[in-house]
């Protein structure tokens, strides 16, 4: 499940409230890059640097041998330039082995999520959310899937599917609020049928 607009502001809030200070910065960062780019958590925390080019994220190079690019949101590109710079990586030394990496930064991720009075949050919400928001703003299933780097359009109608309904119904909802006030036809088109 995505994660409400307001558990991500209690999210991001909660990273001012976070006790390590130091990593308080990086953490922020994290959050702002697993919601805007749709990344995994192991590729988020071990993204190296040069990966983000003209405010655009590299994300692979697809089977025609395009490249795929995320554009990345002005403030997430200021998160992540306040990180201090010690090597190559963002979250990561690079010294050590990626899982043991992951797993700190989801023990992190774990503890600012209960700071933010979200119990069920986790990293995958996070990327779940960015696909949503994509579906629900009315990108076709087939760009989210190659923004997600689903192996198969299939992959993201299974996890996705639901929401395209949703906005289905948000669709239909549109439409009906245009009816507010009409009662009846004659009140659109007088009694000769035409619209007045």
């Amino acid at each position: 499940m995505p994660l409400t607009r307001n558990e991500f502001t209690s999210l991001l809030a909660a990273c001012d409230k976070y006790p390590d200070k130091l990593n308080a910065v990086r953490l922020r960062a994290l959050v702002l890059l697993l919601r805007h780019s749709g990344l995994r958590i192991t590729d988020a925390v071990t993204l190296p640097r040069d990966r983000i080019t003209d405010g655009k994220l590299f994300l692979y190079t697809a089977k025609t041998g395009t490249p795929v690019y995320c554009p990345l949101p002005p403030f997430l590109l200021t998160a992540l330039e306040a990180i201090p710079t010690a090597n190559n990586y963002f979250f990561w030394t690079g010294a050590s082995k990626p899982k043991s990496t992951v797993g700190n930064w989801q023990r992190a991720l774990k503890r600012l999520f209960v700071l933010a009075e979200v119990p069920t949050g986790h990293a995958h919400r996070l990327r779940d959310t960015f696909a949503i928001e994509l579906l629900l703003t009315g990108v076709p299933m087939e760009r989210v899937s190659m923004l997600l780097g689903h192996s198969s359009i299939r992959v993201t109608e299974k996890h996705y599917s639901p929401w395209v309904r949703a906005r289905q119904n948000q669709l239909e909802g549109d439409v009906r609020r245009t009816w507010s006030g009409e009662e009846g036809t004659s009140e659109v088109h007088g009694e000769t049928g035409r619209v007045n």
